[in-house]
């Protein structure tokens, strides 16, 4: 019991901050033992605003297991074709604005670059491109739903 620390790292805490601001990223997560450490920040500082990193520590617990089993099960099935994967944690959205068509559809050809859903994070809009040309093939994620880092959103063959 005297090895377990009952305390937050801080000193890793600003680390994992520096690394955010020395590569731009937005998010950065690590666990250790029972405690697990997410660092984020909203995109580049803008002219005269800066979103300073928000800090998260969750116990286990907090996040189950279960949760993650059925994104790895949906992703099995996937033979052909590019899985393009979230980039980021947030809320997805197929359009636009509530109402508006969809940016793409099942079975629509898109170009490389083009936008073809949303994701929400932080209450920002973060545009996802098609990484490649080719025809959508499937959409595995419904309209304002949460997704995870890396879980699979849709295929382009």
């Amino acid at each position: 019991m005297a090895d377990k620390k009952t305390g937050i790292d801080q000193a890793l805490i600003r680390d994992l901050a520096n690394i955010l601001k020395d590569t731009d990223l937005t998010e950065i997560e690590v666990e250790q033992d029972d405690l697990r450490i997410r660092v984020s920040r909203m995109g580049p500082p803008q002219a005269a605003t800066y979103a300073p990193p928000i800090v998260q520590a969750m116990a286990p617990a907090a996040q189950p297991a279960a949760a993650a089993q059925p994104v790895a099960a949906e992703a099995a099935p996937v033979a052909s074709g590019f899985t393009l994967t979230s980039p980021m944690v947030g809320t997805c959205y197929h359009s636009p604005a509530p109402g508006s068509p969809a940016f793409v559809e099942v079975g629509q050809t898109v170009k490389e670059g083009q936008t073809v859903l949303i994701i929400e994070a932080m209450k920002t809009m973060n545009q996802i491109p098609a990484p490649r040309s080719g025809k959508v093939t499937r959409i595995m994620v419904s309209d304002a739903t949460p997704v995870e880092f890396g879980e699979p959103l849709l295929v382009i063959e």
